[in-house]
């Protein structure tokens, strides 16, 4: 047997080397019928509508929240929410796949969606009590709303404990005052508001963080116009503010020193939404270069023909199988109740950054035409860059590998 064999060379016994490594157990990656039924739905209801409309909206620089109540009809914008809080109770694979078909359509349209389902209305599932569930989730789940978190602040951002927002305590509730930017989904027709992180006040020099819901109309809290981004300018993205904001008690969403922890921890999940996101992306580029290079005859041939456009094609559809094999693992893995924070983290590093050089290529590919915003493949590269940024930046998640490596 090969692990009984002592080397000469190096003097150590193979089958001690195989042991030192840890192998995870098999995980299977294929779909349930919910699962394909969630697919099937989502990929009928993106090719046929958000691609025929979401375009329009994205050159008109407007959340397109007519799509967003279709699709809360039809159950998608309570995926990962249980069917008790008016959810349809989907696995986070189940969750992954309608993402990639949603986002293969439309980045701004499926960035909503993501955020909305995710950081939107998982804390008040991980942490809200029943009355808040029903109050705020249920809305959020049935689709009736739109979801937002408030965390980035311009002095805070990857160094969440520099949020200055505070709570402090104030006539039987909590008075909130502080900014908070490139907030999405906060400022649409459809937003129930916003669930906020603030410092909230500590007997000793550790910050601590509480989460609060500020609802829209609240006196105070405002916000500034939709801001303007190199893409997914279908998403509404704004600045807050809260001036002398209160709110009562029971607008705090869990512990008042716990915060920061329970949104991470619903960031996690989130980390795989962008990873998925992602992958819609490199699928819808690589479809977009394929047919382009197909068809544009060059010298004589199309263009497909020649090895340096094929090697670019191949080596996106490689890159793509990679990070979709570990975006479902992580996917896979929260489903089954283990642990999927490096996971997640590698997903999305990879996924990411995938997408932001699988558009670039795409659009050499495609030449001048792919240069010009009435194409497609230009709306994607202009999409492509923040997933490299939001939900934490690469910088960061490669920080968070680093850590659970044991660095």
């Amino acid at each position: 047997m090969l692990g009984d064999v002592e080397t000469k060379a190096h003097g150590f016994n193979l089958s001690t080397l195989y042991r030192s490594f840890q192998y995870d157990p098999p995980v299977d990656f294929s779909l349930n019928d919910s699962e394909r039924g969630l697919l099937e739905l989502s990929r009928d209801f993106a090719q046929k509508e958000i691609a025929a409309r979401a375009p329009v909206a994205w050159e008109e620089g407007r959340c397109p929240t007519d799509l967003l109540r279709e699709m809360g009809e039809l159950g998608l914008l309570g995926m990962l929410i249980p069917e008790q809080w008016g959810g349809i109770g989907m696995s986070t694979v189940g969750f992954v796949a309608a993402i990639e078909q949603i986002g293969q359509a439309d980045q701004s349209v499926a960035a909503a969606l993501q955020a909305h389902v995710t950081i939107g209305s998982m804390p008040l599932y991980l942490f809200g009590n029943d009355e808040q569930r029903e109050r705020w989730l249920r809305p959020l789940a049935e689709g009736r709303v739109l979801g937002a978190f408030g965390l980035t602040e311009p002095g805070a951002g990857s160094d969440t404990r520099g949020i200055r927002t505070r709570a402090e305590r104030h006539d039987g509730g909590w008075r909130i005052n502080g900014q908070k930017t490139f907030i999405s989904n906060a400022g649409t027709d459809m937003s129930f508001g916003v669930t906020v992180l603030a410092r909230t006040p500590s007997d000793d020099d550790k910050p601590r963080f509480g989460s609060f819901v500020v609802e829209k109309d609240t006196p105070g809290f405002t916000m500034g116009p939709k801001m303007r981004g190199i893409g997914w300018r279908g998403l509404d993205t704004r600045e807050l503010f809260f001036a002398d904001v209160w709110v009562p008690d029971e607008h705090l969403v869990g512990d008042p020193n716990l915060g920061l922890g329970q949104f991470l921890a619903a960031l996690e999940v989130g980390r795989i939404s962008i990873a998925a996101l992602s992958l819609s992306l490199t699928q819808a580029v690589l479809d977009l270069a394929l047919a382009h290079a197909k068809e544009r005859v060059q010298f004589g041939q199309s263009i497909s023909k020649f090895q340096a456009v094929q090697f670019k094609l191949a080596d996106i559809a490689t890159e793509l199988e990679a990070a979709r094999w570990l975006t479902y693992r992580a996917a896979a893995l929260r489903d089954a109740g283990e642990p999927f924070l490096k996971e997640a983290s590698m997903a999305k590093l990879k996924a990411s950054r995938l997408a932001a050089s699988a558009a670039s290529e795409a659009v050499q590919i495609h030449g001048g035409i792919g240069y010009m915003l009435d194409s497609a493949v230009a709306r994607f590269y202009c999409d492509s860059k923040v997933l490299e940024i939001g939900e934490g930046t690469n910088e960061i998640q490669h920080m968070v590998i680093a850590r659970a490596l044991g660095c």
